[in-house]
């Protein structure tokens, strides 16, 4: 289980299908379908957090405001600054688990000391696009959302990173995949988080069980002759940490060589000491 070193965010408790979070300065709670034990509510924050997050009996839901939450507030890690805000479908903007992979592509970054360009897709909010930035390399981030580009952007300014070589593009990824095979564009790294369900800035469908190894199998011709890590995140249950770096395996790690590996990717909680799992994620690097 690989977890982050945060202090701006915090896991504090998990009870009865919510997480109790601190971020920054201000408390949330949300719901998690994973949290399936009913253990006491102990924390005495869980009666006084600022919004809760609470679901509909007709799908979706709605936040709760207990306390006032402003529309927009921040949160660092490291050098990274993230602007926040509760969104719909309980998110705010971040994913705080995934701060493992900012951190190891930042190393690798630093490490390969050469110039380098990295491909995030589905790039979302861009926090792997900043943690690439702050170490050094030339980024190409690309997501479906108009709204997430610009929040992404927003992000840099706020980590002070606006005048990175970075290009922001709204689109759908698969289509920009097969366009930079045709221009014979390259990259040394690519990270790839792609949603369960989706669609794309023309109304494209994505399922993820359908088009992941097709996705992966298409960005193999688009990595540099001497590539440095590819980075699939996966939040899908359906989906193990082990088929995922199968994956890798088959396609990328039997074209350059390298290692794989795989994991869990979670979250300390405060009140029990036990680490909450959020997601998977497999790796390839070169070495």
């Amino acid at each position: 289980m690989r977890t982050a070193n945060w202090k701006d965010y915090e896991l504090l408790d998990t009870s009865a299908g919510e997480r109790l979070e601190r971020w920054g300065d201000i408390v949330l709670i949300r719901p998690d379908p994973q949290i399936i034990w009913n253990t006491p509510k102990a924390h005495p924050l869980w009666n006084s957090a600022h919004a809760h997050y609470q679901r509909s009996s007709t799908g979706g839901g709605s936040w709760q405001e207990l306390k006032k939450v402003p529309p927009m507030w921040k949160i660092r890690y490291g050098e990274l600054t993230f602007q926040l805000k509760t969104m719909g479908f309980k998110h705010t903007g971040i994913f705080p688990e995934q701060a493992v992979n900012w951190d190891f592509a930042m190393k690798k970054i630093t490490e390969a000391n050469r110039p380098l360009k990295v491909l995030n897709l589905f790039g979302y909010t861009g926090a792997a696009t900043l943690a690439c930035l702050k170490a050094g390399a030339q980024v190409c981030h690309v997501d479906a959302s108009k709204g997430m580009v610009a929040w992404a952007k927003e992000n840099a300014a706020a980590s002070g990173l606006e005048s990175s070589p970075v290009r922001w593009l709204v689109d759908d990824c698969v289509k920009f995949v097969q366009r930079e095979q045709r221009r014979g564009n390259t990259y040394d790294g690519i990270i790839m988080d792609p949603p369960s369900y989706g669609r794309g800035p023309g109304g494209e469908v994505w399922k993820l069980e359908e088009q992941l190894y097709p996705l992966v199998e298409m960005c193999v011709p688009i990595l540099s002759e001497h590539p440095l890590f590819f980075i699939l995140n996966s939040y899908t249950t359906g989906l193990s940490p082990a088929v995922m770096e199968y994956l890798l395996g088959v396609l990328i790690q039997k074209k350059f060589g390298g290692r794989v590996s795989s994991d869990e990717i979670g979250l300390p909680v405060t009140g029990s000491g036990l680490v909450l799992p959020c997601g998977s994620t497999a790796i390839w690097e070169s070495k």
